[in-house]
């Protein structure tokens, strides 16, 4: 009888952590869009996209999200961005596309296990004056500089060691940048939409030792 009972006790058990297991796999997946939702409990909060919103991100208490994997601030013509998203140790996508600053302040490079950064459509972005602060990224593995007008990339562009994909389409390249050459992590460079001869689209496999694609 003992026996029995440990058995159904033990099931029990795991049905009861398998539940959990379901509850943590939900949460992951579940993304919030409304700020004020999200910091009812912001240890809950995995996914956060405050995409086409006029907040004011200034008054967000960041550190309290300390499971946060994924942000977007797409599209919210943010000034500038805030220095107190250093304390998201837990962040691993980042997306601040279609905004107006200009520099990203140095404490984003705090940023410890960011693997991807999305910086498209940004009109006003300092490319050059941002690539030190984006090269102390221990782990940013994928980039995208799409539709930001860039005509070629700025000479320190190859501090930028550890980016393994790079996306650089709908800009105004006419050749393959050079500066591409120094990523030594590269395997992979979308340049889709941009101004290159076919030409020099003929060699896209050739002698650059990563994926090109047009």
């Amino acid at each position: 009888m003992k026996t029995i009972y440990l058995f159904i006790f033990v099931l029990s058990l795991l049905n009861h952590n398998h539940s959990i297991g379901q509850v943590d796999s939900l949460a992951i997946k579940k993304e919030y869009v409304n700020i004020e939702e999200a910091l009812k409990n912001p240890e809950k909060v995995f996914r956060l996209n405050l995409s086409n919103q006029k907040i004011e991100i200034k008054s967000i208490s960041w550190d309290k999200f300390v499971n946060l994997e994924y942000l977007s601030f797409k599209n919210d013509h943010l000034k500038e961005v805030p220095k107190e998203i250093k304390n998201l140790k837990k962040l691993k996508v980042l997306d601040l596309s279609g905004n107006d600053f200009k520099i990203l302040p140095k404490e984003f490079s705090q940023l410890s296990n960011l693997e991807e950064l999305f910086l498209n459509d940004e009109k006003n972005l300092k490319l050059e004056e941002n690539i030190e602060v984006i090269s102390l990224l221990p782990h940013l593995r994928i980039l995208h500089l799409e539709n930001d007008n860039l005509k070629h990339l700025p000479k320190n562009f190859f501090k930028l060691k550890s980016i393994e994909s790079l996306y650089l389409n709908n800009n105004f390249f006419k050749e393959i940048p050079v500066e591409v050459r120094g990523l030594n992590q590269l395997n992979f460079l979308d340049l889709n939409n941009n101004k290159i001869k076919h030409e020099l689209q003929d060699i896209k496999n050739l002698n650059f030792g990563f994926k090109i694609n047009f």
